[in-house]
């Protein structure tokens, strides 16, 4: 065990021209040490501007009577700089102050002073709070575009933040495929917090992972017709049962459809290029709603919806059977479906019109002129039209 120079120190301040001087009673902590006086005389040469009385403690705790060198090495004698069990220093391991000084060896107990004269043990840092969430990084080339995936006839919807708490500001249909501009985290929903951020023609903003995958896919291109044809084969000619804002059921929605009196089964071909955007096929024979029904059976209507470059679509309702898949590029005159008496009807027929595109498969109709019929090109009731949709 050694002894603390410090703590019993008596200075005294001699005259100007004599010596300055310390007397040093160490205190020994064992009992079994021998008690000794250290007299340090120091020359006054060169010290003239230190002031009097005893040396401040460095800041952080160093200990002992004197200064301790920068790494932990002692100057000239007094305690090294304190170890982990001592009061005063840096903290850190016992040993860690290197080479003693004559006050002891490095790191044994006490040799940094008492607990009055060393600085306050070190708390360590605060704990720190962590990062800010990441927002997500760019899309990677795996994922450059995502596929909407949801039930037929449902809708996705589009939300200004990575989130279900704010109204959609748009919707994607099953099928879309749309340009990824990130990938972030979000809302969970159903156990996944992963949204994309997209990019649409019509619409920017996030969809949940949940509802849509990645995919090298592109999304279709079609170009913006010259013209709507009839939605019958080559020089197939047919009557207009019902035409623009008919009496038995075409307002409201409906106002500009068409009715088109056609045997079970003729073949209804797409009246411009178009993507299949949404498609209903589950009417079959023995369903209550098969052979027509009353206006009860409205949902049960077999049909398909074509979107067009021109951002507008077009319907072909009351299908016998559907034959394309959703996502499917047609052009004109491709058959897409064979005509029925599927839902509200009173007998087989085709039901066609324009819409706009509102986010679902009925939306409100609009003009549709057909370029293979004479006049104004808008047939009327009754009317017996023949298709000029060849190749």
């Amino acid at each position: 065990m050694v002894a603390s120079p410090r703590r019993n120190a008596r200075w005294f301040a001699p005259s100007p021209a004599g010596p300055r001087f310390a007397l040093v009673t160490p205190m020994v902590k064992s009992s079994s040490s021998l008690p000794g006086v250290v007299m340090l005389l120091l020359s006054a040469c060169g010290m003239e501007t230190e002031s009097d009385g005893p040396p401040s403690a460095e800041t952080g705790g160093s200990a002992g009577s004197v200064p301790v060198a920068t790494g932990g090495s002692a100057s000239w004698g007094g305690g090294g700089a304190a170890g982990a069990a001592g009061s005063g220093g840096s903290a850190g391991a016992a040993g860690s102050a290197g080479a003693a000084g004559s006050g002891g060896a490095a790191g044994s107990e006490g040799t940094g002073g008492t607990l009055s004269t060393g600085g306050q043990p070190a708390t360590g840092g605060a704990t720190g709070s962590g990062g800010s969430a990441g927002t997500g990084g760019s899309p990677g080339a795996d994922c450059p575009r995502v596929e909407v995936h949801v039930a037929a006839g449902a809708t996705l919807n589009v939300r200004p933040t990575p989130s279900t708490s704010q109204a959609a500001v748009g919707t994607l249909d099953d099928g879309d495929i749309v340009d990824v501009l990130s990938e972030v985290q979000g809302e969970v929903v159903n156990g996944n917090a992963t949204w994309y951020k997209i990019k649409a023609p019509s619409v920017t903003g996030y969809v949940s992972a949940n509802y849509a995958t990645c995919t090298i896919k592109k999304p279709p291109t079609v170009t913006t017709p010259d013209g709507y044809y009839l939605p019958l084969e080559c020089k197939k000619s047919a009557k207009i049962a019902q035409g623009n804002n008919g009496s038995f059921s075409h307002q409201g929605k409906s106002y500009y459809a068409y009715d088109f009196s056609i045997p079970l089964n003729t073949p209804m071909v797409a009246m411009a290029d178009g993507v299949v955007k949404y498609l209903y096929d589950k009417t079959g024979p023995g369903d209550a709603c098969y052979n027509g029904g009353p206006s009860s059976c409205f949902p049960y209507a077999n049909y398909v919806v074509l979107k067009h470059g021109d951002g507008k679509l077009t319907t072909y309702k009351h299908l016998n059977k559907v034959k394309v898949t959703l996502g499917q590029v047609v052009k004109r005159g491709t058959v897409i479906g064979l005509s029925g008496s599927t839902g509200y009807s009173t007998g087989p027929h085709a039901h066609v019109m324009r819409m706009d595109d509102c986010g679902q498969y009925s939306c409100q109709s609009i003009p549709l002129k057909f370029a293979d019929v004479g006049g104004d090109h808008v047939p009327d009731t009754g009317q017996t039209v023949t298709s000029g949709n060849c190749p």
